[in-house]
Formats: structure tokens, C-alpha cells, sequence
């Protein structure tokens, strides 16, 4: 907001702004956040050839039985577009990472599922993942703070997570 007041440019348009300090805030998590996943999607990049939405999917797969899960699952466990999801996951089948196949409880959808050299690859890959998370933003946030950050993130997704399936929540 520019030359008005928070009280004034409300009263005309009913838009609750925010005032200086939430402003601040909400554009040190928008730059921090978009930072830090940067760094850890070039991380992967450089060290294992693989991109942070690539890591993400492997770790679904990882942790789901069998190590396969539904496409549209998939998607909605990774808060990505069916149509992202698939141009990701050909990429990583061509790679030998996963196959795609029917769908083992109907036939009707298809599965992604995690070779053993996927598998490989993520158990290397989460080490120096899991460390960069540490170094930038764990290690280096006082442990209150990081505690109160879950609780927010928590709140925001249980808001935005709202009709979707269960299992796409990753909690």
C-alpha cells in the first residue's frame, strides 16, 4: 500500500491489508521459501541429476506399499497438475527410475511404481538432501521458532487440503 493507511484503504475497498510488518513477514517466507527450494533443487541437480519434484516423487513411492501409488494420487500428494506429474514421471521412466502400469486393485488407473534403481538412487540422494534442509533451515532456526513454523504450515494445510483424499497428505 502507497500513500494511504491501512484504515483508509479499507474503509474504501473492505480489503483488510496488510500492515508494514505482516507485509515484511509474508515476503521473507515468500523469498526464503522460494530460496531454499532453489538451493535444494540444485543441489540434486548438480550431485544426482534429478530435480526436487523427481526427489519428491521417489520419496512418495518410498513410502507408499509396494512403492507404487495411483497417477492422480500422485499429483495430489505433490499439490502438481496430473498433466506435470505425467511429463515428470515419463522422464523418470525413461531414466529407469519407475515404470507406469495398470493399476493392481481395478485395471482402470495407472500406477507409478519405483524400480530398484530408483530406490538406489533416492537412498543416496536423501543424505545429502536431508542435510541441506539442516544446514538451511533447520540447524539454523531456533528450535521454538521452527516448532511454531510446523504449527502455521500445519494450519495452512489443513485449510488448503480440504477435500482432498487422505492419502494425499504426507503428514
Amino acid at each position: 500500500m502507497t500513500g494511504r493507511t491501512a484504515d483508509t484503504a479499507e474503509a474504501d475497498t473492505g480489503t483488510r491489508w496488510l500492515d508494514e510488518g505482516q507485509q515484511q513477514t509474508w515476503r521473507a517466507y515468500i523469498m526464503g521459501t522460494q530460496l531454499l527450494l532453489d538451493r535444494l533443487d540444485r543441489d540434486l541437480r548438480a550431485e544426482f541429476g534429478i530435480s526436487m519434484t523427481e526427489y519428491e516423487i521417489l520419496v512418495r513411492l518410498s513410502e507408499s506399499p509396494g512403492r507404487r501409488m495411483r497417477m492422480a494420487l500422485l499429483a495430489d500428494a505433490l499439490c502438481h497438475s496430473r498433466s506435470r506429474v505425467t511429463h515428470t514421471v515419463a522422464r523418470m521412466e525413461q531414466a529407469g527410475l519407475l515404470n507406469r502400469t495398470a493399476a493392481m486393485d481395478d485395471g482402470r488407473g495407472v500406477e507409478a511404481v519405483m524400480t530398484d534403481e530408483g530406490f538406489a538412487l533416492l537412498e543416496k540422494a536423501a543424505h545429502s538432501h536431508v542435510e541441506g534442509v539442516r544446514r538451511n533451515l533447520v540447524d539454523i532456526s531456533d528450535p521454538a521458532d521452527y516448532a511454531a513454523l510446523g504449527r502455521v504450515m500445519n494450519r495452512v494445510s489443513d485449510r488448503l487440503m480440504a477435500g482432498m483424499p487422505a492419502a494425499a497428505d504426507i503428514r
